[in-house]
This record gives structure tokens, C-alpha cells and sequence, in this order.
């Protein structure tokens, strides 16, 4: 079972990459990101002014653990037991209500590229019903004429490495060869554009969840965690 991760995850990967030396891999491993995503934070944290968060003053992970990272670069950083309430285990994932209205997009983006996902796959990965999965399937969706397919990782529902995670294991599942990563390949400063957007837009929405939490509200749901496909 995947470990669980920070409740600010791209804000506790930038702390890391300023404070320690820890490999890019060791922390997109304990943030549950891609290594792609880590590597735009160091490569443009000064530009985005990313605000970093000290995963071991928020006890999420302590010195000992940091240190024995260091001393071993394939050494996998084990998270501190967090608070009860930011943790989740069942339900469909929190999305912002910002964010809502492009999940059709989403959908019909995964429908339409990848058909080996299971509608409820793509309901926990969305956080969506199976109802409207069947409706953009069928293009009876009250919206259809609307919906345009669109990367749901470039519209900020879900990361990268929780899509490539569903992919392999619906690949597995279904028999066929998983789709070989070729991102280095391409244009980088557009892969990095896309995931600063994501980024920042992470870092607000965790700026909203901490303003809540701090006047006493509830904090918004941490997304459930996945199988880190590039775990050998």
C-alpha cells in the first residue's frame, strides 16, 4: 500500500529541494510527485515564489529520516504519523470547486485516449460518478456540445503521476503494453510551463485549505494516494 503524503506536497518538495540534499527521486517518492514536476521546482522555484513548507516542523518527517536519505540515495523516506483529519481513505477525491467544471473535459479526454480505464478508475481519479462518465460515453451528458477533451493533468485535476499510475495498472489489467513515457523527449520549457501552472495553482489551493483551517474550518480532503509507477 502507498505511503501517505504530505498535506502540502509541491510546497513541502520545494522546502526539501532548497534545504536539503536529497535526490529528486527521494523527494518526488515522499510528495507523491513526478520527478519532472521536482525537477521544474528546482529548475524555477525563484520565478514562481514558491513559499516552502518544513515537512518536519509540520512533524510529517523528521531530521533522522532527512539524514539517512542523504547518506543513501535509494533510501525511501518514511512519513511521520500526521493528523487524523487530513488523512482519507474512501470516497471519490476533493477538487476544488474552481475546478469542477472542467472535469467533463477530463473525462472525455481519458474516454477517448485511454478506453482501458475503468469508469471507476477515472471516478476516484477525477472524483467523479460513474453516471457521468456513462453520459459523456454516450454523449448524452446534458453539456455534450461543450465538452472538449482535454489533458485532465493539464487542467489541474489530477498530477501526472497519478495518471501514468492508472494507465500502467489498467494496461497491466487489460493485457497490453503500457505507453512508453517520451516526455524528456520533447519540448522542455512547454512541459515546464505546464507544470509550474499546476504548481501554482496547487500552492494556492493549499494557501486557501491552511487560511481555512487556521479560522477553525475543516480542511479540505487530501487526494487518496496511488502506486508510484516508477517504482521498481
Amino acid at each position: 500500500m502507498a505511503q501517505a503524503q504530505p498535506l502540502m506536497p509541491h510546497a513541502t518538495a520545494s522546502w526539501l529541494v532548497e534545504n536539503t540534499a536529497l535526490t529528486f527521486e527521494q523527494i518526488a517518492d515522499f510528495c507523491g510527485l513526478h520527478i519532472l514536476e521536482v525537477q521544474a521546482i528546482a529548475d524555477d522555484t525563484a520565478a514562481t515564489k514558491l513559499t516552502g513548507r518544513d515537512p518536519v516542523r509540520a512533524h510529517e518527517l523528521t531530521m533522522e529520516e532527512i539524514e539517512k536519505g542523504q547518506a543513501n540515495a535509494d533510501y525511501r523516506l518514511k512519513m511521520s504519523k500526521g493528523p487524523e483529519q487530513i488523512r482519507r481513505t474512501k470516497g471519490p477525491r476533493y477538487t476544488p470547486v474552481s475546478k469542477r467544471q472542467d472535469k467533463p473535459d477530463g473525462i472525455a479526454w481519458i474516454l477517448r485516449n485511454h478506453p482501458e480505464i475503468s469508469d471507476g478508475a477515472i471516478g476516484k481519479l477525477i472524483g467523479t460518478t460513474r453516471t457521468t462518465i456513462g453520459a459523456i460515453r454516450d454523449r448524452t451528458h446534458w453539456n455534450i456540445a461543450n465538452i472538449v477533451p482535454k489533458d485532465p493533468v493539464t487542467l489541474g485535476l489530477c498530477s501526472q503521476r497519478e495518471l501514468d499510475a492508472i494507465v500502467a495498472k489498467a494496461a497491466k489489467q487489460a493485457g497490453i503494453e503500457a505507453p512508453t513515457d517520451n516526455r524528456l523527449e520533447g519540448d522542455r520549457e512547454a512541459l515546464i510551463t505546464e507544470l509550474r501552472q499546476q504548481r501554482e495553482q496547487a500552492a494556492r489551493d493549499a494557501e486557501i485549505a491552511a487560511a481555512a483551517e487556521a479560522a477553525g474550518d475543516e480542511p479540505a480532503p487530501a487526494a487518496p494516494a496511488f502506486e508510484d509507477p516508477f517504482k521498481k
